[in-house]
């Protein structure tokens, strides 16, 4: 039989991946077997820039923490797994996705979006939408459009008066 202190140590572990699955904003589900210790390093530094960390847990300990949130991901909680809190939605799906697609040993699994679960082409939907810097850039860019027209329009205008 478990001793106490091994209870109470694998209830603070599940209080802690709850706590990290509230406050978290995306939180991706991906095998990392087969990455190298430099790999996974540079990963974690990627995420970090991008205010998320990786954590490794028992598959166990963590469904516990699912079932206390009512989230089911049965059938991905086989294996070694590691698991990307976001504080974040975008930035951080954005690196952990552009470094499956260099590294093929890395899969990432499913994922829990706002609190709701989303399969791997919701994930891959979001990683596709561009940073909010280049969603600026495009504003800027079309409402340029608007005014170098009407800059054109207003030159021919004035044209047309001086003849």
């Amino acid at each position: 039989m478990a001793s106490s202190k091994i209870l109470d140590t694998k209830k603070a572990i599940v209080s802690e991946i709850t706590d990290k699955l509230k406050n978290s904003e995306s939180v991706i589900l991906f095998e990392y077997q087969g990455l190298t210790v430099s790999e996974v390093s540079e990963l974690r530094k990627a995420l970090r820039e991008a205010d998320a960390e990786v954590k490794v847990y028992k598959n166990t300990l963590f469904k516990r923490a699912l079932d206390d949130m009512n989230l089911n991901l049965d059938g991905f909680l086989e294996g070694p797994n590691a698991i990307m809190f976001g504080k974040k939605l975008l930035e951080p799906i954005k690196v952990i996705s552009e470094f499956a697609k260099n590294h093929d040993k890395m899969q990432i699994r499913i994922g829990i979006l706002n609190g709701e679960k989303a399969e791997l082409s919701v994930i891959n939907e979001y990683a596709s939408i561009p940073s909010y810097e280049g969603l600026l850039t495009m504003l800027a860019a079309g409402m340029m459009e608007h005014v170098r027209n009407l800059a054109i329009g207003l030159n021919l205008y004035a044209e047309k008066l001086e003849n």
